[in-house]
């Protein structure tokens, strides 16, 4: 980032004497030339020749040079800065649940789809976090470790699918496996982000053994569940060809379990009923957990006043020169 500036910029003033010494010229210096009337064509229209011409245009020449000049004595400066950030992470493990209800219907176009555009969202928000990802049904792994390559995470969380795992909701043990990444972080902040639409039914790990776990190495959990009030159309039964049966079926989130895994560990739970809602939790818990950004700008400067001088005496000198050959008046 650069920018022009002054040293002394007062000295500026000093440019005023420029509308003066060309009042003094105008007003004084050519009335003051001897003028003696001569006979002539005067319904002809007189035609400046080209010595003329360049006559006139000695005092301006000469004036650019002294206004150059009179810059340089300002010390023009080129303002070079340069802005040095250093941010102490945020270490955060997304837990997102692939059981086959999260292919319900009550989300555009289901509730997978928006889950994953919403957390790809907020990945692209915390450039300076280590980000993981965890995903489970009726068991549970790590689809990517911690990194700072928030693309390979946005990756991955595009090409999640329903279905490549062992149905059920086992969250007891996506939480487990997310924690289990994160006890080696020395991140002054760590946390997970645990998204499901359902209760758990699955896994050999309980929920709550899991949240006592986060808590003694300070991990919080921000729960997030997802569905609808009432029913919404989703999977009841699976062909043998392994596509799904749709039918309306009843929501069924364990709101108790989630709210005191959270309260547990010092996050929060929330509830989305739709695209919207999720959107603006995700971008709530943005809020909530702060990256520390700490800033340090540099600035330098490059002097320029060399080149107005330059230029300025370049302009007086070839004011000279055309006043002493090709303009020369004759005594």
């Amino acid at each position: 980032m650069s920018s022009y500036a002054f040293h002394n910029p007062w000295l500026l003033l000093t440019l005023l004497i420029i509308p003066a010494l060309v009042f003094y010229y105008y007003r004084y210096t050519r009335k003051s030339e001897a003028k003696m009337p001569l006979p002539g064509l005067g319904s002809i229209t007189h035609k400046l020749s080209l010595k003329e011409v360049g006559s006139r245009l000695l005092p301006i020449i000469k004036l650019i040079g002294l206004a150059s000049m009179l810059i340089a004595l300002a010390r023009p400066q080129l303002s070079l800065q340069e802005v040095e950030e250093t941010a102490e992470g945020i270490d955060i493990m997304l837990v997102m649940d692939l059981s086959s209800s999260m292919l319900a219907q009550d989300f555009t176009p289901d509730r997978i789809s928006a889950s994953k555009v919403m957390a790809e969202r907020f990945v692209e928000k915390r450039p300076y976090d280590r980000i993981g990802l965890v995903v489970f049904a009726g068991e549970a792994f790590t689809q990517c470790p911690l990194t700072v390559d928030h693309k390979i995470v946005n990756d991955f969380l595009a090409s999640l699918q329903c279905g490549l795992l062992e149905d059920g909701t086992a969250i007891g043990m996506g939480l487990a496996t997310a924690v289990n990444r994160l006890k080696e972080s020395d991140a002054k902040s760590k946390i997970v982000i645990l998204l499901t639409d359902g209760s758990n039914n699955a896994g050999y790990i309980k929920p709550m053994t899991a949240a006592d776990i986060a808590k003694e190495i300070g991990v919080r959990v921000y729960s997030i569940g997802v569905g609808t009030t009432g029913s919404a159309r989703a999977p009841i039964r699976r062909r043998n060809d392994g596509t799904f049966i749709f039918g309306n079926t009843r929501v069924n989130i364990d709101e108790t379990l989630l709210t005191e895994m959270s309260k547990e560990t010092g996050g929060q739970y929330f509830r989305a009923t739709n695209s919207q809602q999720l959107e603006q939790i995700y971008a709530y818990i943005d809020t909530l957990e702060k990256t520390e950004i700490e800033t340090n700008v540099y600035k330098r400067y490059e002097e320029k006043y060399r080149g107005f001088v330059l230029f300025g005496l370049a302009c007086w000198l070839l004011a000279w020169l055309l006043g002493h050959t090709l303009l020369r008046r004759l005594p």
